[in-house]
């Protein structure tokens, strides 16, 4: 006969369950998101897609009004063209650029008759916003010089102008366009003479004189290397 203790023993390990079964996990069920939520996501993305576009038309100036035809050629690079502009000014009109600087306006009068690729240039490239943002990288006591992308002197609009010489005088005030190492003209940087060309001036080589300083002379001997080019608004006078 058993003892006490043993019963209990004996009572306890019957008393004992066996462990449930452990489930067997199935496939993962895949969660689809309500159409409802997709459309939404859609409409967001268009809408920000939208707001982008319409945010770079606001920045970047849109020629319009008498100028709304003055076009680039076919834009290759930021600040870089296929081409020279197609012609879209008048030949018979005179053209004023309020150039705002940092240091303050300038007012160029640009008559067509005397070089007109290049003024035609020069206001194709402002009414598109070109000039705006860069900077004046030479200054000397005789001149200022502004309009390369690259801010260095080495820069240009991916192209050069044709010469042409208008039988200016190069005296204080006057504006004309740089010349590239090669001897081509630059397409986009031009200077300004805060006093006559020293010596004998230019002699006979062509720096296309397309423009005369009219208001704002007092402003060429304030400008510093680096001062910027804020906008360059275009009139017909």
């Amino acid at each position: 006969m058993s003892s006490l203790p043993e019963r209990q023993v004996i009572s306890r390990r019957r008393a004992r369950r066996a462990p449930a079964p452990t489930p067997v996990a199935g496939p993962p069920e895949i969660v689809r998101p309500p159409w409802g939520a997709l459309l939404g996501l859609g409409v967001i993305v268009a809408m920000v897609v939208v707001a982008g576009w319409a945010l770079g038309r606001v920045i970047v100036p849109q020629p319009a009004g008498k100028f709304a035809g003055c076009r680039t050629a076919t834009v290759i690079s930021p600040h870089s063209f296929a081409a020279v502009p197609p012609l879209c000014i008048d030949r018979t009109k005179t053209y004023l650029a309020k150039v705002n600087t940092t240091a303050g306006e300038i007012d160029i009068a640009m008559p067509a008759a005397d070089a007109p690729e290049t003024v035609n240039n020069f206001v194709v490239l402002a009414v598109n916003g070109f000039y705006t943002g860069l900077t004046f990288h030479r200054v000397e006591s005789w001149v200022v010089q502004g309009g390369d992308p690259l801010g260095d002197g080495r820069g240009g609009p991916g192209y050069s102008l044709p010469a042409e010489t208008a039988n200016k005088t190069w005296t204080a005030d006057a504006v004309g366009m740089a010349r590239n190492p090669d001897g081509s003209i630059n397409g986009s940087q031009f200077f300004i003479l805060k006093t006559d060309w020293p010596l004998v001036g230019p002699g006979a080589t062509a720096f296309n004189h397309f423009g005369t300083v009219l208001g704002g002379t007092q402003i060429l001997n304030t400008i510093k290397p680096g001062e910027r080019i804020l906008s360059v608004a275009i009139s017909v006078q």
